[in-house]
């Protein structure tokens, strides 16, 4: 199993936060940023091959990962085109890395290693899904049907949940998904969602919705992400 983290964003909203360092590395705790905390819990639940996007900053990423997890084995995979495209074009990038089941995770994404332990656990390919949390205006949510995603989107409320994009995709169900990115990519649909690939394909993917009923897993995107997130772990 291989760790896909996507770092090739530019992480605007964040403002001066992000001047001189990617999203992902910014401090979070304790001198920690949702960098360490992801890779942190990787290296305890024995997941060592790790795939990273990069965008920019990429030498400040790659140089913080060596040094302090060098029992990771990580390959980077640059964005050239980072300003002007989504993840959707990272992902096809790095294809060549991906031929294993795979955790895909945003590098914004900070979560309890619970979360991620009851992904890891699952026999089936899992999204994390929050039933506790009220549906959310601009982020994801998951249209779920007897606990199988069939749509993943900002744009969905009926039938839906809170989402996160944190998933454990078993190989084939992975391949038929990232097959369908490249093809977005290969005509041109640089600028969306992965998810949108995903959405096109989904009568044929069995994803189930892991609901981690009020756990911490949350996407810091602004700073006022950030200070929820600071008063989660505080508390």
């Amino acid at each position: 199993m291989k760790a896909l983290i996507l770092n090739s964003g530019v992480g605007k909203r964040m403002g001066n936060l992000t001047a001189d360092r990617p999203k992902c590395m910014v401090e979070v705790e304790g001198g920690l940023s949702t960098l360490d905390f992801q890779l942190c819990i990787l290296e305890k639940c024995g997941i060592s091959d790790v795939v990273i996007t990069t965008g920019p900053f990429e030498e400040m990423l790659q140089k913080h990962v060596s040094q302090t997890y060098p029992f990771l084995n990580v390959i980077y995979v640059n964005n050239p085109e980072y300003k002007k495209t989504n993840y959707i074009y990272s992902i096809a990038l790095a294809k060549d890395q991906l031929d294993d089941d795979i955790i895909l995770m945003h590098g914004d994404l900070l979560f309890e290693e619970s979360v991620f332990q009851d992904i890891l656990l699952s026999k089936s390919s899992v999204m994390v899904v929050d039933s506790t949390l009220p549906l959310p205006e601009k982020d994801f949510k998951a249209v779920i049907d007897n606990n199988r995603i069939t749509r993943v989107g900002i744009e969905f409320f009926k039938d839906a949940c809170a989402a996160q994009p944190l998933y454990k995709l078993l190989k084939n169900d992975w391949t038929l998904w990232l097959n369908k990115i490249i093809e977005f990519c290969d005509n041109g649909i640089r600028d969306v969602y992965a998810e949108n690939a995903l959405n096109e394909i989904s009568t044929s993917i069995n994803i189930e919705g892991c609901d981690i009923k009020g756990r911490l897993c949350g996407e810091i995107d602004t700073k006022e992400d950030l200070i929820k997130i600071k008063k989660f772990l505080k508390s």
